[in-house]
């Protein structure tokens, strides 16, 4: 995902903009792995293989989110790991 593209995206529940970025991986200045979070309703979108994953919660896999967080939680905020909607690690 190039940062260019935060400029139009926007929460898809509550349509909050601007969302936040924490980098994982940047590759040539695309990010390759990360998190868009929105700072109102407190939900987290992952950034897999520079593709930004923003789907609503009834659409979205639990089970992969969980395993994404916790593959890089050495990497990202705690309030993100431990406290993003719609799951968290315990």
């Amino acid at each position: 995902m190039r940062r260019k593209l935060l400029e139009i995206l926007a929460c898809p529940i509550d349509k909050h903009y601007p969302l936040s970025l924490h980098e994982i991986e940047v590759k040539d200045d695309i990010i390759s792995e990360g998190v868009l979070t929105c700072t109102k309703c407190g939900r987290f979108y992952p950034i897999v293989e520079e593709i930004p994953i923003m789907l609503p919660d009834e659409l979205r896999n639990q089970e992969e989110d969980l395993s994404f967080l916790r593959k890089w939680q050495h990497k990202l905020p705690r309030e993100i790991t431990h406290q993003a909607n719609p799951v968290h690690l315990n």
